[in-house]
């Protein structure tokens, strides 16, 4: 059952449309303390309860002329307090969840970016203990794009002298590699 209004309701009302601040006062210094304490009750935090508390003040003041109130003034305050304590819940809780996700994306990525760095240095290595015609056909292809038969061409050697010295450096690097590979992809796993 919804209060009605008093007379002093109707009387503030009308002077607040009229744009008494005495009369906002008034409503300020009756009910902000109340009105802090009632956000308490949702909020727990002092000074959050009191930005919206002011908050509340503050609509009420700017609303002025289309404010239509048809419970008692206090009532109208209390529940526009409570869906404001509501409303900086729900913000709380998407700003946690976007926290949570940007932190997990930021982990992710330093993650990425660590492995990425440690298989990269583990592949100059290896790289570097790979005999030079080998590498340099690996190199060519694996990292330039260059086709089989153009190698052949450039080093003047056979397309199979090619197949062969990659196939070989592939063998190598999956050897020299295996104990880092297996780490990692343990590290994956977990």
């Amino acid at each position: 059952m919804k209060k009605r209004q008093s007379y002093q309701d109707i009387f503030l009302l009308s002077d607040l449309k009229n744009d008494n601040q005495n009369s906002f006062s008034f409503l300020f210094n009756t009910y902000y303390k109340d009105l802090v304490l009632f956000c308490g009750n949702y909020i727990d935090d002092l000074s959050t309860c009191e930005d919206i508390v002011q908050s509340v003040f503050v609509k009420l003041w700017a609303d002025r002329h289309k404010l239509t109130i048809e419970t008692s003034i206090k009532s109208y305050l209390l529940k526009a307090v409570k869906n404001s304590c509501f409303d900086e819940y729900r913000h709380k809780q998407i700003v946690k969840k976007h926290e949570a996700q940007f932190l997990e994306d930021e982990n992710y990525d330093t993650e990425n970016y660590i492995l990425y760095s440690d298989l990269h240095t583990h592949l100059d290595k290896a790289l570097n203990k790979i005999p030079a015609p080998y590498r340099e056909v690996f190199e060519l292809n694996r990292f330039k794009g260059v086709k089989y038969k153009e190698i052949a061409k450039t080093l003047n050697v056979s397309e199979r002298t090619v197949e062969v010295r990659i196939s070989k450096a592939l063998e190598f690097l999956r050897k020299y590699l295996e104990e880092f590979l297996l780490i990692l992809f343990f590290i994956i796993l977990c």
